[in-house]
């Protein structure tokens, strides 16, 4: 499970700045469901740039979307209403 883990963060660091990809995204690149990967995300103690991960239809969950939209918006990545456009800042992680 450990391995797992470090797949799934090191995944979400691999996302860059300025973009995002879903829970979703990160679990079909390390092989597991995208609870896992919210799981692992959530308990990480943010050793990683959780921001940068957000649902399939783009938003953010409800109580990181204060934070999350902060820090996404610092890296020019804009939200509206707690949700990213996918379709302009998705990353291609494949």
């Amino acid at each position: 499970m450990a391995e797992l883990a470090d797949s799934i963060l090191m995944a979400a660091d691999a996302i860059p700045a300025g973009c995002v990809s879903t829970y979703g995204d990160i679990a079909r690149i390390v092989g597991c469901g995208p609870r896992l990967v919210a799981r692992v995300l959530a308990t990480s103690g943010g050793e990683t740039c959780w921001w940068r991960v957000v649902r399939a239809d783009g938003s953010i969950a409800p109580h990181l979307v204060a934070e999350g939209s902060r820090l996404l918006a610092e890296e020019g990545v804009p939200t509206r209403a707690g949700r990213v456009e996918l379709a302009r800042f998705r990353a291609g992680l494949d």
